[in-house]
C-alpha cells in the first residue's frame, strides 16, 4: 500500500473520531456531512487506484479531490461556529489541506497525461 492510501485512511479514521465526539445536535447533523465526505475521499482514491481506463482514473480522483475540499469546509466551519475549538482541529485541517494540494497535483498530471497521449 503506498504512502497516500495510508495518509487517507489515517485521515478518514481521524474524521470517524472526531464525528463520534461531537456533542450537540447541530454539531451531528455537520458531522454527519463531514463524515461522508471525509471518508469518501479514500475510498475514492482507492477506487482510482483499480480505474478501467485513464478517463476513469482521471475521474475518480477527481470526485476524491471534490470529497477533500467539502470536507475541509465541514472542518473550518466546526471552528467558525465554535462547535470545536481550533487548536483541537488544527492539524487535522492542515493535513486536510495538503491531501487537497496532493490530489490537485495527481489531477491536473493525470489532465496533462491525457493531453500529450491525445497528441
Amino acid at each position: 500500500m503506498n504512502d497516500l492510501s495510508e495518509r487517507l485512511l489515517d485521515y478518514g479514521a481521524r474524521i470517524v473520531t472526531l464525528v463520534s465526539a461531537l456533542p450537540t445536535l447541530v454539531a451531528r447533523r455537520i458531522g454527519d456531512q463531514l463524515l461522508r465526505s471525509g471518508t469518501a475521499v479514500g475510498a475514492n482514491y482507492e477506487e482510482a487506484q483499480g480505474a478501467e481506463s485513464k478517463a476513469d482514473f482521471r475521474h475518480k480522483l477527481q470526485v476524491a479531490l471534490k470529497e477533500v475540499r467539502e470536507s475541509n469546509y465541514w472542518l473550518r466551519l466546526l471552528v467558525r461556529a465554535e462547535v470545536v475549538r481550533g487548536e483541537r482541529l488544527g492539524t487535522l485541517v492542515d493535513e486536510s489541506d495538503q491531501l487537497r494540494a496532493i490530489l490537485s497535483k495527481a489531477v491536473a498530471t493525470s489532465k496533462g497525461t491525457q493531453k500529450a497521449a491525445a497528441r
